[in-house]
């Protein structure tokens, strides 16, 4: 197998309709932070490269207009962008809506001791359940983000 020099850097992107609410709703699912780009943002628009047209306030600052991301409060991040280097997801603004089941989705692990309780606080952040699943394997329940993605509390 030919592997890279070294492990690659990643992040997963969903597309969304409003990129920030998403940010703001998986923020307070997982405990990350929502990322700061401001300062970049400030700069780039001091120097020209960026317009207004390209921005908007959210979360009480400057933040791209059509980009928004989360990532792991203790892992490192890049301070001139505000950019994360560790575990992070990106929201992407597109123009067409959710039209079919996740091909790929986040399972969130609280233990089967908390996880009734993290299915009800993250309805109360938004989330709905779309069923609730008990087979030999295990059991979980498949939730819905607010922009009706679909994740697992197990």
């Amino acid at each position: 197998m030919n592997l890279p020099a070294k492990p690659l850097h990643w992040k997963i992107v969903i597309d969304a309709a409003d990129p920030h609410a998403q940010a703001g709703f998986w923020a307070a699912a997982l405990g990350y932070l929502v990322e700061d780009n401001s300062v970049l943002i400030e700069k780039l628009l001091s120097l020209g490269h960026v317009t207004d047209a390209d921005v908007v306030e959210a979360h009480g600052r400057p933040a791209w207009r059509n980009l928004a991301a989360v990532r792991h409060p203790d892992e490192p991040y890049e301070e001139e962008s505000g950019t994360g280097l560790g575990r992070r997801i990106l929201f992407q603004r597109v123009p067409e809506a959710k039209t079919g089941k996740n091909r790929i989705h986040l399972d969130l692990h609280p233990g089967p001791e908390r996880r009734e309780a993290e299915v009800g606080r993250l309805e109360g952040l938004g989330a709905t359940v779309v069923r609730r699943v008990n087979e030999p394997g295990g059991q979980w329940v498949v939730m819905a983000d607010p922009e009706l993605n679909e994740f697992c509390v197990a």
